[in-house]
This record gives structure tokens, sequence and C-alpha cells, in this order.
């Protein structure tokens, strides 16, 4: 019966192939979302690898930096230093925006994340692929590769022109954007400084209100401008525990003696991929089960037509004694076949395309092996409603016209 499955294939090779490659195209999509799914928790986890940091220090009542906004004051640092168990603590900024490429107005826009840290302190890309790290405090950028800009190119962040100075691999935000690396100074004037314009009609509103230019308020005035004109904020703390620290134990003192938040890497991984990404994975799942879905009705319909096509021929083997069990596996076998060259089909596919993918997409051998006894399952399934089919047929059709 191995052999009458194999010989019937071989009698319609060019539907079955044909048909095949269709499924694994169906498959590969499939396997794609699934990678991009990993992949955004791989940028999650490699986001938290690359700050270098064992605490995140944010604003009370915050999930910042990464899922809200939050907002410090740049000299608390200080104060976790003072704090047993905190070996190092660094003030960092990150700002999600459109970085021109050139420096000039007519350059091409790329999105990405600027980061501001402090040479080397936590936050600063931990290793290059090109150049050196930033050595000065303002106008000099080390950049992702991904964002593809050049060593020594010049690039435009909001009205500076800043020089690369180096290149870094797979230093991305949560969302997959590559990271711009910049002076803490420089980070804090592109996301907190107000343009020029700004700046003077705040101090014209300022300076027409007359209650700030009252003679009892002496300095006032010239104070509130001042601050217009600087920003002392930054979005969180990076802190690295001393060695043999507990963690959680530093970040609980953080928390009751400093009245800030402080995230544990877990408790910052926990909020990145459950509350983040949360959306995109349910919407990647629901894709998921549509396209198994998808698969098992275009294995069903296929298997089910080949079927009927032989009908008579069902009809001899059973006028000649073929058990029903016998031509049930004939057919699974062919359902199974199907599977495994849409399979093959697929996971080639996937493996080709994923590298143009404008977004990390991770295929690990797990997801393929789970993927693999899914369309098996899939196709064992489908087949039965052409089994139930070949079950039924009357022996006496092969003696009819």
């Amino acid at each position: 019966m191995i052999s009458l499955a194999g010989r019937d294939i071989l009698h319609s090779w060019s539907k079955f192939v044909f048909t095949g490659i269709g499924l694994g195209l169906l498959i590969g999509v499939t396997l794609s979302m699934a990678g991009v799914y990993r992949g955004m928790v791989d940028d999650a986890k490699a986001l938290l690898d690359n700050s270098g940091a064992d605490l995140w220090v944010v604003q009370k009542d915050t999930l910042g930096p990464y899922a809200e906004s939050s907002s410090l004051r740049d000299d608390i640092y200080r104060d976790l230093l003072g704090l047993p168990g905190v070996a190092r603590a660094a003030n960092v900024t990150y700002l999600s925006m459109q970085v021109r490429q050139g420096g000039s107005d007519k350059g091409a826009d790329v999105r990405a994340m600027v980061v501001g840290v402090v040479p080397g302190q936590p936050g600063e890309p931990g290793y290059l692929v090109a150049g050196r790290q930033i050595t000065h405090d303002h106008y000099e950028a080390v950049a992702d590769v991904k964002t593809g800009f050049a060593l020594g190119e010049v690039i435009r962040i909001r009205r500076h022109d800043y020089t690369v100075v180096g290149l870094t691999r797979r230093m991305v935000s949560s969302g997959g954007d590559p990271m711009v690396f910049v002076s803490l100074k420089d980070g804090q004037e592109a996301q907190f400084l107000k343009d020029n314009e700004a700046i003077l009609s705040d101090r014209a509103r300022t300076a027409a209100n007359p209650s700030l230019n009252r003679p009892g308020v002496p300095g006032l005035l010239d104070a509130i401008q001042a601050s217009q004109a600087s920003n002392h904020n930054v979005n969180a703390v990076l802190v690295r525990v001393a060695t043999g620290d507990d963690p959680e134990t530093v970040a609980r003192e953080i928390r009751r003696w400093k009245h800030l938040q402080a995230y544990t890497r877990a408790q910052m991984e926990e909020i990145l991929v459950s509350k983040l990404i949360q959306t995109s994975a349910k919407q990647i799942a629901m894709f998921l089960v549509i396209l198994a879905i998808v698969s098992a009705a275009i294995v069903a319909f296929i298997i089910y037509t080949m079927t009927l096509g032989k009908i008579r021929e069902i009809a001899v083997l059973k006028l000649i004694g073929t058990r029903d069990r016998s031509i049930a596996g004939m057919i699974l076998q062919q359902a199974l076949g199907l599977g495994f060259i849409g399979f093959a089909v697929g996971k080639i596919a996937a493996t080709l395309w994923v590298p143009i993918f404008p977004k990390y997409v991770l295929l690990t051998p797990e997801d393929s092996l789970r993927g693999f006894v899914a369309v098996m399952l899939i196709c064992a399934i489908a087949s039965t409603l052409a089994i139930h089919a070949a079950i039924k047929v009357d022996p006496a059709t092969a003696i009819g016209g």
C-alpha cells in the first residue's frame, strides 16, 4: 500500500508538487510571523543587555524609561552613589525620533532612538565594529550599522550636526529602531531644550506678566528666563550593583529612601515583554491561527479532490478485498507527503527572505520543530474528510459504467 500511494503521487506528481510549493509559501509566512515575535522579544532583551545596568531608576509611579515617559533631575545619581550596594550610577536619556542623514535639509530621514550617555558609564555601547567611542561633550555620535550611517558621516539631530565617530551592532530599541548614541548633554538638549523661537516667545510672555516684575520678588524673572535656556532632566539612572549584592535589596532601598521607582532586570524584562509588546504578540497569534486554518483548508481540499478523482480505483481495491484501513493509510500518506513538501519549501523560503525584512526576525530550531509537528498534525486532520469519502465508496462502482 505504501507503493500504491507512491505510484499515485507519481501519476499526478506535477499537481502534487505545485500544490506543495503553494502550501510551502503559506507555511513560510507562518514561520516568519513566529520569527517576528521572537525578534521583538530578542530586541527587548538586547536593549536591556546593552544598557549594562542591573537596576533602572525612573520617576515614581511610572514604567519608564522604555514603556512610559520618565523625567528625573540629573543630580539624583549622586544620591544613589551614596547608597550601600551601588557601585556605579549614570544618567541616560532616550528619545525616538527622525535623524537626518547627511546633515542637510535634503538628506533622508532615518527612524532611530537617540540615546544620551555618559562616556565610560553604563548605557554606553558595549562594543564597536568600527571607529571609537564618544570622547567629547558635543557633536559626536556612535550609530548602529542598521541606520545605514557610515563612519565619518555627518548627521543632523534637531538643529545640530553630528559626526559619526563609531559604529556598533545590535543596539536597538524595544521596537527594533537602531540606536544613535550621543553625549548626555547633547541628549538632554535634543529632548528637553526648546528651540530659539520658543524660548524668545516664553521670555516675552514671562516679561509681560506683572506678577513676576514686582519689587518684592528680586531675581525671579532672571531665574525663569535662565531655566528656559537650559535643562537638567534625564529619563533614567542606570545603576550597577556591587559584586555580591542583591539587586532587589538595593532596589528596595532606593524605593524606600529616595522615593523613586527602581526596577531589576527581571522586572524590566517583564514590562517590555508582557506590557510593551503584548498587543503585537496577540495580533501575531491571531495571524498564526488564521494561517493554520487556511493551511488546513487547502490540504483538505486538495486531498479530497485527488480522492474524488480516483473513486473508481478505490472501488476496484475494495472489490478485490482491500481493507478500509489500508485505503485510509494511503490517503493519510499522501496528506503527510504534501505536508512534508510544504514544510520543506516553507522553511527554505523563510530562511531566504528573512534577511530582507526591515525588522529583526529570529527563526529558532524549536519553532521550526513545533511548526513541523503542527503541519503534520494539520495534514493528518485535514485528510479525514477524504478518508471518510473513500470509505463510503461502494465496490459496485467498479463494475458500473
